[in-house]
């Protein structure tokens, strides 16, 4: 879903997630609010502003995420995909209660899967699970055949314990991503979890999942175990 790049979850991120998703933001900073009144849904675009859009993009690809943020707002643009690298950039320099306050209200106004996605990953950084969960379901419905949407949510389920919910949304976030990316970390520890033999024969039969990764899964199936429900 463009516009909301946050990379996926993985397996190995869990401790992290846990305190904050330190391998993507940033420490805290001081809280504040941003003008929400301004936020706009539609998708149109004029072509400078698109030129201005992929120099975010490249800076972001290259983890500069504060010199991206402070270009999108030297160029503010009347857009939704303004307000969703917007978001997400106040998440990834630490400003999380800054960057739920703009995803809660594109989500309330827009009704975008892509708004809802962004607001669950704001929540899961800020360790509110269930509340996490629940906007991510919404995305998922949204945007039901976006790989990493279905990652996400199924990463957000194997933290409460719900192995099977999670396996189902995490093999079908792979066959989406034809079997690359973090999701094949994720599935493993889901099939570990929930003792699934065969899920875990077939992911080395049709994806090649290697000893190496499986080694690797089953530690972080330990951590999985020591956090869930």
């Amino acid at each position: 879903m463009r516009g909301s790049n946050w990379g996926g979850l993985c397996a190995g991120a869990l401790l992290t997630v846990l305190a904050g998703c330190a391998h993507q933001s940033a420490p805290a900073q001081a809280s504040g609010t941003v003008d929400v009144s301004g936020i706009v849904c539609k998708d149109a675009l004029q072509p400078e502003q698109r030129v201005d859009l992929e120099m975010v993009d490249t800076l972001m690809a290259k983890g500069r995420n504060y010199a991206a943020l402070a270009q999108l707002e030297n160029d503010p643009m009347n857009a939704i995909d303004h307000w969703l690298r917007y978001g997400q950039l106040l998440a990834a320099s630490g400003k999380l209660e800054e960057s739920e306050e703009v995803y809660r209200a594109m989500a309330n106004r827009c009704g975008d899967g892509r708004s809802e996605h962004g607001l669950g990953m704001v929540l899961l950084k800020r360790h509110e699970v269930m509340s996490a969960i629940s906007h991510l379901e919404k995305a998922r419905d949204m945007a039901p055949a976006t790989s990493q949407v279905r990652n996400d949510y199924g990463y957000a389920l194997l933290l409460v314990g719900r192995y099977d919910d999670a396996a189902f949304e995490l093999r079908t976030a792979l066959e989406l991503a034809n079997g690359q990316g973090p999701v094949r970390q994720n599935l493993a520890v889901a099939y570990l979890m929930s003792n699934n033999q065969k899920g875990i024969q077939e992911l080395q039969s049709q994806y090649g999942f290697s000893e190496d990764e499986m080694a690797y899964a089953e530690k972080l199936s330990q951590q999985f175990g020591r956090v869930a429900p």
